[in-house]
């Protein structure tokens, strides 16, 4: 067999969930051919998917010393040890990347910039955008538009959403209340899935949100947006942009007349077959429209939506997830690839100056927690200030966030979904917002909520405000019963909803009226 059938065999086991059997046939490719660097890339994600992201960084550093400036190669690189929180060659693999897309021409054919490994680092919003579009471009190469589809008038508006995460995953929890609120009388909303159906309560109920669910799941890219033309959608709003499984290409075929991309990524799309990026006055303030490939629209409040049915079950005791009953728990439930050198650096010295505190940090896998207790202890912590919580469900990890007393955020890239756990748990956040979509999330969370005293916006301000809460208990507890009182800001998802479609409607107002796409201030 040659390298390139073996590649392709090792692909379809790897995506069928049989890594160890794809890592078999990819080093006879790579024995076939040592220097085949889309062998390497392969390796390395075969990797990734059992858990061994130090050896799947291995695999990858290799591409990159076969091709320097590689862009692909260095972002997957970075993003490999990031997950492994391997920080030994963090600056020398960041100013790579970085100088590698700084030379690449925004005119570059068959370039994938890797825009989710930036997000999790130190970046610039022009070098996201940079990263989007090379991405954009290349995934949708080959695809045409479709014949152009003139906006008709109709009673009710068809909306269609495309994610594969109609399921137990983080994007239907925030966005399936929002979607039973939907005015059917003026609203008719279908989901075009391209992930599974797992069966469990969260799918059964987002499934029942709307009125028609469309299995794409087997058609390609094309097919999905011939699929999508068929049914007549008048605004296709895109759900993943550049995260894993994304179908984003697909708006390339220009399947509905109005376009967007909304909750899924944190950024622009970078492609020009999107009209519009949905976000709020905070995350996406039209100062930032230059970094933006797509018009900004902005909801009044919050971008992300919440469930107002989602709330924790009795949690457990401390001692039943590894904490100390007296201790000061300071949680970090965003995963180990958004923690850089610097963040963990600031972690450690605050738990230099509370003694009395543990970080209660989500686990990485065993790499990644070996590699950061090695850091813990290189910074002169005892292994007990250090605790990991392991995987489990949604509804047993939002149960178990209630016993931290304080929240901490990730920077440069914040807590999104976990910020909206940790308030839903009525666990008080401190959070840094900075220049980016990443870094600006979990303020606009917090403001919807009413907690602007826990926004900094330097690491000073950080530091002291997670100080002062953490020896005030009364100030925590005053935050917490504000939490509990859930405020409408946050959790007044009919409110929320309406709001959405009067964005919707004036997107298609203007495509009615043959205006082009233009930017919709809150």
């Amino acid at each position: 067999m040659t390298p390139a059938s073996l590649r392709s065999q090792a692909e379809a086991l790897r995506h069928a969930g049989r890594a160890a059997e794809a890592v078999d046939l990819l080093l006879q490719a790579l024995t076939l051919a040592p220097t085949e660097i889309d062998s390497y890339v392969q390796l390395g994600f075969a990797l990734q998917a059992l858990g061994l992201h130090s050896q799947a960084a291995e695999a990858l550093r290799t591409p990159v010393l076969l091709e320097p400036g590689n862009l692909m190669a260095q972002g997957y690189l970075i993003h490999a040890t990031q997950k492994a929180a391997d920080w030994s060659s963090f600056d020398a693999d960041l100013d790579a990347l970085r100088t590698a897309l700084a030379a690449t021409p925004t005119s570059a054919e068959d370039v994938y910039g890797m825009p989710f490994a930036l997000v999790g680092l130190p970046h610039t919003r022009a070098e996201l955008r940079h990263a989007a579009s090379l991405a954009s471009r290349q995934i949708s190469r080959g695809l045409r538009p479709l014949p152009p589809r003139q906006p008709v008038a109709r009673e009710r508006l068809r909306l269609g959403y495309l994610s594969a995460d109609f399921h137990a995953h983080a994007t239907a929890a925030l966005l399936v209340d929002a979607l039973e609120c939907h005015d059917r009388r003026r609203f008719e909303v279908t989901l075009y899935s391209h992930g599974p159906d797992d069966g469990s309560p969260l799918a059964r109920r987002i499934r029942a949100a709307a009125e028609h669910v469309v299995d794409v799941s087997a058609l390609d890219l094309a097919a999905t947006a011939a699929r999508i033309r068929a049914d007549e959608i008048d605004l296709l709003v895109d759900l993943k942009g550049h995260t894993a499984g994304s179908r984003l290409a697909a708006l390339a075929c220009r399947p509905a007349p109005v376009q967007a991309t909304w909750l899924g990524f944190p950024g622009t799309s970078g492609a020009a077959y999107v009209d519009y990026v949905i976000g709020d006055r905070v995350v996406t303030p039209l100062s930032h429209a230059a970094d933006y490939s797509e018009q900004i629209a902005q909801l009044p409040g919050c971008y992300q939506p919440q469930d107002r049915q989602r709330r924790p079950t009795a949690p457990p005791s401390r001692t039943a997830v590894g904490l100390r009953d007296d201790a000061l728990v300071l949680l970090s439930a965003n995963a180990p690839y958004k923690i850089t050198p610097a963040l963990w650096t600031c972690w450690m010295g605050l738990l230099q100056q509370l003694p009395e505190a543990q970080l209660w940090q989500l686990s990485g896998g065993e790499q990644a927690d070996a590699h950061l207790r090695a850091a813990a202890r290189g910074a002169g912590l005892a292994d007990e200030r250090l605790v990991f919580a392991p995987p489990v469900d949604m509804d047993a990890h939002l149960a178990r966030l209630a016993v931290a007393d304080l929240a901490l955020d990730s920077w440069p890239c914040n807590g999104h979904t976990t910020t909206s756990d940790a308030l839903a748990a009525g666990v008080p956040v401190v959070t840094l917002k900075n220049d980016s979509f990443p870094g600006r999330v979990a303020a606009s969370i917090l403001h919807a909520a009413g907690l602007t005293g826990c926004i900094a916006d330097d690491e000073a301000g950080y530091v002291a405000c997670v100080l002062a809460l953490a020896r005030d208990a009364q100030a925590r507890q005053q935050l917490r019963e504000q939490i509990a009182r859930r405020p409408s800001g946050l959790y007044d998802t009919p409110r929320f909803t309406r709001d959405l479609e009067a964005l919707f409607e004036r997107m298609w107002a203007r495509a009615l009226a043959g205006d082009a796409p233009s930017a919709l201030p809150a």
